[in-house]
């Protein structure tokens, strides 16, 4: 089962998961002159090769890669590809939320088509019925979702906390997915059907950990969004439980230095082990 795949990298490697959010606009000269789908491929084919072992997971975020056209899905196409064939999981954060046929196209072209992945993000705010047209796909043990619960962005406020039954919103939420999410339970004791959890709000950490025990964790905010080491260790279970993603705090790391066009994946590579370091507070990692 997948989710039990990924129980098991977490555990052998770590809970870092390394977000994609590739810019070309912003690459190295050297790398722009490669052409947009090259460019692109070869800067996360450096990534990828200089982190793989110490990872969970990989998340490709597919607005970098639409933005730039054609080109820009090839170069997403050619880095999944690369991925899968390393036997390395990956997360296309596409964050659908549409429902009926549409939902049915979506899951369609993510889990099935060249565009497929192992996990991929979804909005359940137009209800649940926008979540149900991907179960199938979970049915057959190849694939899980990571549903929007509670989100890192000062935004959540506006909708997430909206008090329903005397409590925020997202309860609501997360109470219906986790209900609909416990045929998908795997050996790990987790289910395919997992949330996406801001890590820069820990008032409410413990709860939403201690009611949804048997929940994995998509674990943003870590980083440039302010999510603190002791905020994100309450949403793991002996470090485990949950992946934690960091995008640019990684992939841009090699900004901070003056040989850092050189070595973009070494630095990428410092990036993953500092992140580890302090999460695991200090623990042999």
């Amino acid at each position: 089962m997948i989710i039990d795949k990924l129980y098991e990298r977490v555990k052998n490697n770590s809970f870092v998961c390394v977000g994609l959010d590739t810019n070309f606009d912003i690459l190295p000269d050297t790398l722009k002159k490669e052409g947009i789908c090259d460019g692109i491929f070869k800067f996360n084919k450096e990534i990828i090769d200089s982190t793989h072992d110490l990872v969970a997971i990989y998340k490709p975020q597919i607005a970098y890669y639409e933005a730039f056209g054609l080109e820009g899905l090839k170069a997403y196409v050619k880095t999944l590809d690369y991925l899968r064939d390393k036997d390395l999981l990956t997360i296309g954060d596409i964050k659908r939320g549409d429902i009926a046929d549409t939902a049915k196209m979506y899951a369609k072209a993510h889990f099935e088509s060249e565009l497929r992945t192992d996990f991929i993000t979804l909005n359940p705010y137009m209800g649940f019925d926008s979540i149900e047209p991907y179960l199938p796909y979970l049915e057959s043990k190849e694939h899980g979702v990571f549903v929007l619960l509670r989100t890192s962005n000062k935004g959540a406020k506006d909708i997430e906390y909206l008090e329903h039954k005397k409590r925020p919103l997202y309860y609501t939420i997360g109470d219906k997915l986790q209900e609909m999410g416990k045929d998908f339970v795997g050996k790990c004791g987790y289910s395919s059907l997992g949330m996406v959890t801001g890590g820069t709000y820990n008032d409410e950490a413990k709860e939403i950990r201690d009611l949804y025990k048997n929940t994995f964790f998509l674990i943003p905010g870590y980083g440039a969004q302010g999510g603190k080491a002791e905020d994100i260790r309450t949403y793991l279970n002996d470090y485990n439980g949950g992946v934690v993603n960091s995008s640019r705090g990684i992939i841009n790391n090699y900004k901070k230095y003056d040989d850092g066009e050189k070595n973009i994946g070494k630095y990428a590579r410092q990036a993953v082990i500092s992140m580890k370091e302090d999460i695991y507070l200090n623990e042999t990692i």
